[in-house]
């Protein structure tokens, strides 16, 4: 039996007449659950009113094959379409294929092989990708800037992410313009968490870097919290991390991205085919800070810094 969240999202207030367009919305349970209000406040916006023109049923596992499960069922609902979170862009892309696919993806659909090529996907999925690489130097900058006597930066990074490696290739340019060495550790899993979190300590590290990928967004409190407790500065590409007790992070801003998500469900509703839809990257990006956190780990965070944040965290 499958264990899942299951259930249909409707007002308090009554129906109006008439045809209500059925939005599937398939995630896994660790993913924050601010992406889908967010997504909701957009399909507002765009004048969608929940149980009036509008119903969306959602579906939400932890493991990959039960959220292809979820994905076959939602087919059977006779969605029109399907808006996926992370991982689950590839169990839907699986059990599918005829459906339309609007995805907020954390790596390289391309390399993932989702789509042909950002401008044209060329097939049943679309979306968003949340990579934006002309950021990953910056983090390090940042990192020096707050704490510029690191020089050993523990890296925690899942290889088999698409896109992964090009952000750890970007990371290691700068790195050596900053003078910092970084010392990589692949994680596949949660005992590999916990390895590299050991190894940190014993390599001497002196900061932390996580990329964004779901093997460190579903550990993110344990990796922030081992951070805090070394008292090692953390930099992170996605403020979640930070919300769970990371130091910093520089990255896209998802409330933005999962809102804009919504003109892409609009514009499939409305006739158009995701074929023609090109796959967006970010455009809106936040610095976000813990002051809770610098004060736990001894970290003055300097006036300049702290006045380009986004959001702080107090």
């Amino acid at each position: 039996m499958v264990s899942s969240i299951l259930f249909s999202v409707h007002p308090a207030e009554a129906q109006k007449p008439g045809k209500l367009a059925r939005i599937g919305f398939l995630a896994p349970q660790s993913q924050p659950a601010g992406r889908f209000e967010a997504f909701r406040q957009g399909l507002r916006d765009l004048g969608y009113i929940e149980g009036q023109n509008m119903k969306i049923e959602y579906r939400g596992h932890e493991d990959r094959s039960q959220l292809a499960i979820l994905a076959t069922e939602l087919v059977r609902e006779k969605v029109e379409l399907i808006v996926t979170q992370g991982r689950a862009t590839r169990a839907a892309q699986t059990a599918a294929a005829t459906v339309p696919i609007v995805f907020g993806y954390s790596g390289d659909p391309v390399e993932a092989g989702l789509v042909k090529s950002l401008a044209r996907p060329d097939g049943n999925m679309t979306g968003i990708s949340m990579l934006a690489f002309e950021l990953v130097g910056k983090r390090l900058e940042i990192l020096k800037e707050v704490a510029p006597k690191v020089s050993r930066v523990a890296v925690l990074s899942s290889p088999a992410h698409p896109g992964e490696q090009r952000e750890l290739s970007e990371s290691q340019k700068t790195a050596r313009n900053v003078g910092v060495t970084l010392l990589y550790h692949q994680v596949n899993n949660t005992a590999d968490v916990k390895a590299a979190l050991e190894a940190t300590t014993k390599d001497n590290a002196n900061a932390l870097l996580a990329f964004p990928d779901p093997v460190t967004t579903l550990h993110r409190e344990q990796i922030a919290e081992f951070a805090a407790k070394q008292r090692l500065p953390s930099v992170f590409g996605w403020s979640d991390y930070v919300e769970a007790g990371g130091l910093l992070s520089y990255g896209p801003d998802h409330n933005a991205l999962w809102r804009r998500l919504a003109s892409y469900v609009d514009k499939i509703l409305k006739g158009a085919k995701p074929s023609d839809l090109p796959v967006e990257l970010p455009m809106k990006f936040e610095m976000v800070i813990n002051l809770k956190t610098a004060k736990r780990i001894a970290v003055t965070i300097p006036p300049n810094v702290l006045a380009r944040a986004d959001r702080v965290i107090r």
